[in-house]
């Protein structure tokens, strides 16, 4: 008799062959650019039957595959000045989870009731995620940005990610401005933080398309804040330096416990030639109070991985961070992150060195944490097709323990583009808990199994 294990893996190898089996009989007949665009050399090309909408606006990065690889929105105009542009785009994932987790916790009973006791899960559909994107270019390199959720795990209702202005061009015919808008960009509003570079990689709720696996990091770097940030650029090099109001929304009471978020990003990022670029940046970001920083928890619409190691009370919007290790630095905190990155053809590396230290406002001694990833993928046939694999760890100190604990997470799988702006993903993820106290829901735990998602961004 199969076990559910085998009819999941039966299902999974099933789909692919369908999936590919249509790609082969499908013709592909490559499509032009448009005027003004330049091809991207991660991303399938288009074709007569599956022609994303060209891109009109200045200094844009496409929702769809044409946005892999794409860190900060270009600097280099591609897209000349035409006028007031409104796009309107979404963003929606599917997921299948197949996921088994065991834990060595001593029971801890509460009312009756073993709180180290895990919640058995089995195979089936996660919620659909969404998002819906508006992008307005309001003036000559002024352009606005608003990313809504429309369903989220961690909220079912729409509510808004963020909002904001990028200047990236002067509006008034100044000979000054202009030259001086050749080399600096300005954001202000309330946007996601420019720190590190995996969040341009990671996925973020709906828009899925960018991550060539299906979970994030362990300590997920990546949060909203309100504030302003401005750029120098000149040929290959990148500075940036922001200050924010620290928190995930913006907050006039407790000003005694609250103080600004500095953040600052220095970089290196060159076209070789057409097989080769090379790409390394260096970010920082410190804060010396908040009543709630949310750094490494400010993913609100929460992991990719649905209750693994919870307990029997689990729910979506008390456990949406499964599977995550977030540090835990509620009050203070300062972190660093390094992020190499080299694309040869159709090979792709990608590195994150972090170490991050804090403490919440009950603690007064800091505690760090340290950070890494490695991570690689190919691309193949014409960039449709693509093999990826990933190795994350984290060690540090929780708040309450005394010795350092680690996590390690394996992933492995690959993705069929089936257009530029549909992607089916299989993830094979293995992770696992080292040094927590035996009446930690934590201890010698661990899950492991196999995730198919889905993905459409325009």
């Amino acid at each position: 008799m199969l076990t559910r294990w085998q009819v999941a893996m039966r299902g999974a190898i099933r789909f692919a062959q369908a999936t590919l089996t249509l790609m082969a009989f499908t013709g592909i007949v490559v499509a032009q650019a448009a005027d003004g665009e330049k091809p991207n050399p991660s991303a399938p090309e288009a074709t007569e039957r599956a022609n994303p909408q060209p891109i009109v606006m200045s200094h844009f990065r496409p929702h769809d595959a044409r946005g892999l690889n794409v860190f900060e929105p270009p600097k280099i105009e591609g897209v000349a000045y035409n006028g007031f542009q409104l796009v309107w785009g979404a963003a929606f994932t599917q997921q299948f989870q197949a996921l088994d987790h065991e834990n060595a916790a001593t029971p801890v009973i509460v009312s009756g009731v073993n709180t180290n006791q895990l919640i058995n899960v089995g195979s089936g559909f996660n919620n659909a995620n969404a998002n819906l994107f508006l992008d307005a270019q309001v003036g000559r390199g002024l352009r606005v940005a608003l990313t809504t959720y429309l369903s989220s795990r961690h909220h079912p209702e729409a509510w808004a990610k963020d909002g904001y202005l990028l200047v990236d061009g002067s509006p008034w015919e100044n000979e000054t401005l202009d030259q001086l808008m050749k080399y600096l960009t300005l954001r202000i509003g309330h946007f996601e933080i420019n720190y590190g570079d995996m969040h341009y990689r990671r996925s973020d709720n709906g828009q899925t398309i960018y991550n060539p696996l299906v979970g994030n990091l362990l300590m997920d770097a990546f949060t909203t804040e309100v504030g302003g940030e401005a750029y120098v650029r000149k040929g290959d090099l990148l500075g940036m330096i922001a200050v924010t109001g620290g928190e995930v929304r913006g907050q006039t009471l407790r000003p005694e416990a609250r103080a600004p978020s500095v953040i600052a990003k220095l970089g290196f990022d060159r076209e070789v030639n057409d097989d080769t670029r090379v790409r390394l940046t260096g970010s920082l970001y410190t804060t010396k109070r908040s009543i709630n920083n949310t750094l490494y928890t400010g993913s609100r619409a929460g992991s990719r991985y649905y209750y693994v190691l919870q307990n029997t009370a689990a729910t979506e919007a008390a456990q949406a961070w499964s599977g995550d290790v977030p540090p835990g630095f509620r009050d203070k905190v300062t972190a660093w992150v390094v992020n190499p990155f080299v694309r040869y053809r159709g090979l792709e590396l990608f590195g994150n060195i972090e170490q991050a230290k804090g403490r919440n406002s009950n603690e007064t001694v800091e505690r760090k944490f340290t950070q890494f990833m490695g991570e690689g993928l190919y691309r193949m046939l014409d960039n449709r097709v693509y093999v990826a694999a990933r190795y994350n760890t984290v060690k540090g100190r929780l708040a309450g323990m005394t010795s350092d604990v680690s996590v390690d997470r394996i992933s492995a799988g690959g993705g069929l583009f089936l257009t530029p702006n549909m992607l089916m993903k299989l993830e094979y993820v293995q992770q696992k808990h080292k040094d927590y106290p035996a009446n930690n829901i934590l201890h010698d735990g661990k899950f492991d199994g196999f995730v198919v998602e889905a993905a459409l961004s325009f």
